[in-house]
Parts: C-alpha cells; structure tokens; sequence
C-alpha cells in the first residue's frame, strides 16, 4: 500500500484530496496543526468507511514541529510514496503590492513557501527510499505570471501578496524538479482552481471534490509522468 503525507488536510481541499487517495487504496497521513481539528477530520473520514488515515500533528511554520512529524512517521513507515504541500493561508486584505502590511506578507510567505521548502526538505529522505516518490505543490493560477501579463479579470491586485507566495512556490517546484532530473521523483505544482471552500468565503466556482480531482490526478503519475511542470485539467503557463 503506498503511503501519503497530505499538509493542512484537516478541511477543504486537502481533506477531499485525503479522501480521494484513502479510497483508490493509499496509507493517508493527515497533517494538521491542530491535533483536535484533525481528529475530528479522522473521524469523519472513519464515519464514511474510510479507515486507512493516520493523524500526523504538524504545523509546517514550525520546523521543530515538523522535525517531530518526521520523527514519529519514521517509527510507522519505511519510506514514502508522495507528499502534498497543501498547507496554506491566504492573508489579510487588501494586498496591493504598492501598499501592503509587511508583516502580512511574511506571514504568508512562512506559511505557503518557507513553510513548504522546510518541510519538504525533511521528508525528502523517507520519499528517497521509495521507488516512484511524488511531491505536489499545491499552487494557484494566480501565481503564474503569464496570467497576470495578461490577465483581463480585474481586482487580481487584491490578491498580490497570496500571488507572490505561490509564484515563489512555483520557483521552488522549477528548482527542486532541476536538482532531482536524474532521478525518479516526479514534482509538480498543480492547482485546484477556484474552488468553493472557507479559504474564499465559499465563493469558488467549483466543489472540493472537483477541485482535489487534478491534485489527484498528478499524485497517481505512472513512472514515465512529467516533473517540474504547472498543471490543472492542462498544463498552465509559469
């Protein structure tokens, strides 16, 4: 049974996309901050029949939290199939680039890319000891800087400091993607879409079932997938 490490995955998004992998037969490993939030997250998923899910307290801000998770999946498993970075927040408003709160902006950098880089480079060892190891940065379209080159939705400015955190994640998918070309991993950054969940108010166009599909999509790669790409239903512009 291949194993998965899923970040942030007590609600929306990495929830439906820890559900989705549980019941096409992975071993999930829900990440969570909040050890009671993520019990109750287990919980449902064992209401639905759902058994193969572990919690893995982790707050990916905190690398001696994370250095902890690591410990403790080290005494479970052997290796590693696949991790999600999921784990996000998008950030007080408004964000205009020109004017934004510094301390904002780096909370959310801490979060949506310090918070990813750390934490992926602690399991990176456990992913190392499996035969096809994936990593999947979950991005946004709003972190391609074609789109916003030419972009005809107004007010994306309101996002800008959430925009930058997930181009910077995008860089880091082009890099690691690069140091790991001569080997079997497979990393991509890959977007839901605008999807309805509490991180927007429920405003998104699409339901958390639709959106984790494409995550999903890339985490079951065969062995001759494509690495250090953008994806959603198609490959999307860096």
């Amino acid at each position: 049974m291949k194993t998965v490490l899923i970040t942030g995955a007590n609600k929306g998004i990495g929830f439906e996309t820890a559900k989705q992998l549980a019941q096409l037969g992975y071993f999930v490993y829900l990440g969570s901050r909040d050890k009671a939030k993520g019990l109750e997250a287990i919980n449902k998923l064992k209401e639905l029949g759902i058994s193969n899910v572990e919690l893995l307290v982790m707050d990916v801000t905190d690398i001696h939290s994370v250095i902890q998770a690591k410990q403790e999946l080290e005494t479970k498993i052997e290796g590693l199939d696949v991790l999600i970075n999921n784990a996000g927040i998008a950030g007080e408003m408004p964000q205009n680039i020109s004017t934004c709160d510094m301390e904002n902006l780096r909370k959310v950098f801490e979060t949506n890319f310090f918070g990813t880089v750390q934490t992926t480079q602690q399991f990176i060892p456990l992913l190392q000891k499996s035969t096809e190891p994936v990593i999947v940065n979950v991005s946004s379209e709003l972190g391609s800087l074609t789109i916003h080159n030419n972009r005809q939705k107004p007010n994306y400015e309101l996002f800008d400091v959430y925009s930058c955190s997930k181009t910077a994640l995008n860089a880091f998918t082009v890099m690691l993607a690069n140091e790991f070309r001569n080997t079997n991993f497979k990393i991509n950054s890959v977007t839901p879409g605008y999807t309805a969940t509490d991180f927007n108010q429920y405003k998104g166009l699409q339901t958390v079932e639709q959106g984790a599909k494409f995550i999903v999509k890339h985490v079951t790669l065969d062995t001759d997938g494509v690495t250090g790409r953008f994806f959603k239903e198609q490959e999307i512009p860096w």
